[in-house]
């Protein structure tokens, strides 16, 4: 199965914060374009930890975004670079990003459900 990333499905569009969504079995995949200045935090607020549940594996198509893991390790990843992130992250941005990621449907639903609820 493929797709072109602008045809996912579109789950949240806010402007300059959008996202784009689907399930492929188990797993799922997000697109999403996250305008600089974004603090994850306020939206995670709320999940276990007030951290992301779901482990992601991806790549940073443009801009950059800071990572905190729960363990208190900081990372930055680039446009180029491949990342996994494990359950228990926040981020944030200084810059536009783009990034696709896949995850387990489940903890990447749990995200997705909660963000939009808290954004609307």
């Amino acid at each position: 199965m493929n797709t072109r990333l602008d045809d996912l499905p579109l789950e949240l569009d806010l402007g300059a914060l959008t996202t784009r969504y689907a399930e492929w079995g188990d797993m799922a995949v997000r697109y999403a374009r996250v305008p600089a200045g974004t603090d994850f935090g306020p939206v995670l607020a709320g999940l276990p930890g007030d951290r992301c549940p779901s482990p992601h594996w991806g790549m940073v198509l443009e801009g950059s975004i800071h990572l905190l893991h729960d363990d208190g390790t900081e990372e930055l990843a680039r446009a180029g670079d491949a990342y996994h992130w494990p359950a228990g992250h926040t981020a944030w941005t200084d810059e536009d990003v783009a990034l696709l990621e896949v995850g387990p449907v489940g903890p990447m639903r749990q995200f997705g459900d909660h963000a939009k609820a808290k954004l609307a």
